[in-house]
């Protein structure tokens, strides 16, 4: 049997399921096809460059899951090389879960959603935690975060892949909102003012700004 990209979460014990259920039979078309990916590619790139947030999830060696969540400036996950993504871990609760985990269980996932585009990644691979590498450190910090990371989590992509839209409800964040009302307050304006230079020629009351 060939070994795909897709099998780092179609164990045999998901295949059995699909078996059952139905549907793996289109899941093995699309393996034939290469539907998944290991390589980072612009596609990829572009998505990330635009992402102020994701979900890791790792665990622990006997298996328990912990998902956590990662914010910064957009772009904040950046890409390394073809294969490797990394980010600036800087000091929070001091819980440490994560890189607890990842000391004994190096498995990783990381979760993308874009919430106005109605598109989610998934990507997964495996971890570290890595703090003793100056020159990777300066290079995931933003000049414009005011904050000295403890650590990097370099993640190395072993597959992703997209979801489908379902289900995915547009969501916006503040800033997003500002600026479509910023682009719709422009437009009124705009529509206003000509409708008042109408006005004005025929000798008719103006709107009110």
């Amino acid at each position: 049997m060939a070994d795909y990209i897709s099998d780092i979460a179609f164990t045999p014990s998901v295949k059995a399921v699909q078996e059952h259920k139905g549907s793996r039979s289109g899941y093995a078309q699309m393996e034939e096809k290469g539907g998944w990916s290991d390589v980072i590619t612009n596609e990829l790139v572009a998505f990330l460059q635009s992402r102020d947030s994701f979900y890791l999830a790792t665990a622990s060696k006997d298996g328990q899951p912990y998902i956590q969540h990662r914010g910064g400036l957009p772009g904040f996950l950046k890409v390394i090389d073809e294969h490797t993504l990394a980010f600036a871990d800087f000091q929070g609760n001091r819980q440490y879960i994560s890189a607890g985990n990842l000391a004994e269980n190096d498995k990783a996932y990381i979760f993308l959603m874009d919430y106005p585009g109605r598109r989610r990644i998934k990507i997964w691979g495996t971890a570290k935690v890595v703090d003793d590498d100056a020159p990777l450190l300066e290079s995931l910090i933003d000049d414009a975060y005011d904050a000295r990371p403890e650590q990097a989590i370099v993640f190395n992509v072993k597959a992703w892949d997209r979801n489908c839209p379902q289900h995915i409800t547009p969501r916006y964040s503040e800033a997003q909102v500002t600026e479509l009302v910023a682009g719709m307050t422009e437009k009124l304006e705009k529509i206003t003012n000509e409708r008042n230079a109408f006005a004005e020629r025929l000798g008719e009351p103006k709107l009110a700004d």
